[in-house]
């Protein structure tokens, strides 16, 4: 079977990118470099804190670019009332997709019902506004039990997508998280958003063979760019 990313154009391959931005000492200036380069690849998304919301859709309105909105980022360690009103408050604001990371003091617990219970709360809330839902595991921190665990609970209440890490933990999208999480929900129409350390054009084909349908980066723009130049070195 062909590998998908041997089909690739550079369009088709910025499509994959949740162009990301999440520093605490962002500036206006960075988050317009940011919806601008978005805009002009053609990036799927662009990953933001959520003070950020109202301007990035601002800049970005008549594009089909998204705002995503990081919810109890990067650490998980809000209540669901606190994070429920974040995702609220973000989609009201104009946000098109949510981000938010999990619970992972509750995970380590075994506390499931609570897991289970944020999930629902967060994802009924992002179906009301028609808004696409990613669970953030942080894998770096999780057993290989735990991250089974999460997608279990992620087959029952069905969010869009599970994705990898904030990209502010001790480590990244790995490919193997990446196989066992793609086998847990495999069938369950959950689809995949790796995050976290991805910089070159080679890790991100191999995440897109793998099956990933979203990847989130601060490099974006250096990838597809380097997609360009090795094209147009073959012609």
């Amino acid at each position: 079977m062909l590998k998908k990313s041997k089909s690739l154009t550079a369009q088709s391959l910025a499509r994959y990118f949740d162009h990301t931005f999440l520093k605490a000492n962002a500036t206006i200036n960075d988050m317009k470099k940011l919806c601008d380069e978005s805009i002009h690849y053609g990036f799927r998304m662009v990953a933001i804190n959520p003070v950020w919301v109202p301007f990035c859709k601002e800049v970005l309105k008549g594009s089909d670019v998204h705002v995503g909105a990081a919810i109890g980022f990067p650490l998980g360690q809000n209540t669901i009332e606190t994070k429920v009103f974040e995702t609220k408050n973000s989609l009201e604001l104009g946000a098109d997709e949510i981000d938010y990371v999990i619970n992972i003091s509750k995970l380590k617990e075994k506390d499931y019902a609570y897991i289970e219970q944020e999930m629902i709360e967060i994802i009924d809330l992002c179906r009301k506004y028609h808004a696409t839902s990613k669970v953030i595991f942080e894998n770096c921190y999780l057993t290989d039990q735990e991250k089974k665990e999460l997608c279990r609970i992620a087959c029952k209440v069905k969010p869009d997508y599970i994705k990898t890490s904030t990209g502010f933990g001790t480590g990244g999208a790995l490919i193997e998280d990446l196989k066992l999480m793609k086998e847990c929900v495999d069938g369950s129409g959950i689809k995949l958003k790796a995050a976290g350390g991805i910089r070159s054009l080679e890790t991100a084909l191999e995440l897109i063979d793998l099956g990933v349908e979203r990847i989130g980066s601060t490099s974006s723009v250096t990838i597809v760019n380097e997609f360009q130049n090795a094209t147009a070195s073959n012609l």
